[in-house]
């Protein structure tokens, strides 16, 4: 079944019908109204998920800025998919003050994913811009929604200078695209890097920094162990998937999606990027004491992994860092819901509150034991087989020195998983 109304943004409507009303229904509903407006954003949001399958492919709307091809559907996807997830995670936070702000939470979470589908849809600088801010500016109220003494308030803050500082590189970075380019559509990209302007490659340097931010990719990391460390862990584990996905999305658009022969000039850079952010991450995770920090280091290494598939620049690459962003969802995801269940049992997020988990509860302790082995990669888990891909489409590249380094610390993570 598909859609013959030549739209793209089916979803997106849905989604920001969704968001009016939940608001509404905070606005009318007496006492504290966060199970049923948990339920009514769960529900929508399966309603949207489910428009992303029917919806038709390669409808454009805005002489070709917004474009619902195959790269945008599966993006959709992921997003409203791991939202529907977190939401789900959300219904058991008992919190009197988060029941009675519940409306709040779910909208701007719906306002968030609304930017992302968007993101996944653009095909022109400003909208890409702009959907990445919509994107972004919920995460930094949610990640600080939740008030527990300064902690959240400070990794909010911290969140929030970080994101605007890559949001002003970002922006700087496309002044200079749009300069040489004369225009801010993405398809006048590849023919301006072929002919080499350095103020093109300038501009172009800018956009992967301020995007390394938002994947969260060394050195660009710093928001991130402070930002999962406060937030309510439901929402951490959707804020651990889904923003690093949009980036990628626009990395993708960016960088690889017809460019041609001009991508092998990011080759070496990404690669640089991924070895470094594999290594930071893995030997950051080693030392943490707090669960919620070791996963947030954890998910740094995870990024320089699927940027070993996109330093490799080819389709093939491409497929394995999206079939990884579905492996990583269900592992990262998973981990992080069965933090929340012990962390609500102990009172507690350190790593001592696991001792005797498989006395108290097996069934918890076998879960956590499969996410871990799915994030470190043991066959024959999902997360083997997205390592593996990635370490092929890299070596069919000549990257043999990355994919080793990425082997060797991969053993290396299976000390603190």
């Amino acid at each position: 079944m598909t859609f013959d109304i030549g739209m793209p943004m089916v979803p997106e409507v849905a989604l920001f019908v969704l968001a009016v009303l939940v608001l509404l229904i905070g606005l009318v509903k007496q006492g504290d109204p966060g199970r049923v407006i948990g339920w009514v954003t769960l529900v929508g949001l399966l309603g949207t998920l489910g428009l992303t399958f029917v919806v038709r492919e390669g409808a454009s709307l805005f002489s070709g800025s917004l474009v619902n091809d195959s790269l945008a559907i599966f993006s959709k996807k992921l997003f409203v998919g791991s939202a529907a997830l977190s939401v789900l995670g959300s219904l058991t936070l008992g919190q009197s003050a988060f029941n009675r702000r519940a409306a709040e939470y779910h909208f701007v979470l719906l306002t968030s994913v609304l930017g992302m589908l968007v993101l996944a849809s653009a095909r022109e600088l400003i909208l890409l811009f702009v959907s990445f801010e919509l994107m972004s500016i919920p995460l930094y109220v949610l990640t600080g929604f939740v008030k527990r003494q300064d902690v959240a308030s400070e990794a909010a803050l911290k969140f929030f200078l970080v994101g605007t500082a890559s949001s002003a590189v970002i922006i700087y970075g496309m002044s200079f695209v749009f300069g040489v380019t004369g225009t801010t559509e993405l398809a006048a990209i590849p023919a301006a890097l072929a002919a080499g302007d350095p103020l093109m490659m300038l501009g172009m340097t800018l956009l992967l920094a301020g995007l390394g931010f938002k994947i969260a990719a060394f050195p660009f990391h710093m928001w991130a162990p402070d930002a999962y460390e406060a937030a309510s862990t439901p929402f951490v584990a959707w804020l651990a998937v889904a923003p690093k996905a949009a980036g990628f999305i626009a990395i993708i658009r960016l960088y690889v999606a017809g460019v041609g022969a001009a991508t092998l000039v990011w080759m070496p850079v990404v690669a640089a990027v991924a070895g470094m952010t594999i290594v930071a991450g893995n030997l950051m995770a080693i030392p943490q004491h707090n669960i919620k920090r070791l996963l947030a280091y954890s998910g740094i290494a995870h990024i320089g992994y699927m940027l070993i598939g996109l330093a490799a620049l080819t389709a093939t690459g491409v497929a394995t860092v999206l079939f990884y962003l579905v492996a990583y969802l269900f592992g990262n995801m998973g981990a992080f819901f069965v933090v929340e269940v012990v962390a609500r049992s102990e009172q507690s997020d350190d790593i001592d509150a696991y001792r005797g988990l498989a006395q108290r509860s097996p069934l918890l302790a076998l879960a956590m034991l499969v996410f871990l082995l799915s994030l470190g990669g043991i066959p024959f888990v999902a997360g083997f087989w997205a390592k593996l891909y990635v370490f092929l489409a890299a070596i069919n590249q000549g990257m043999y020195g990355l994919v080793f380094l990425g082997a060797i610390l991969t053993v290396v993570a299976l000390y603190y998983y």
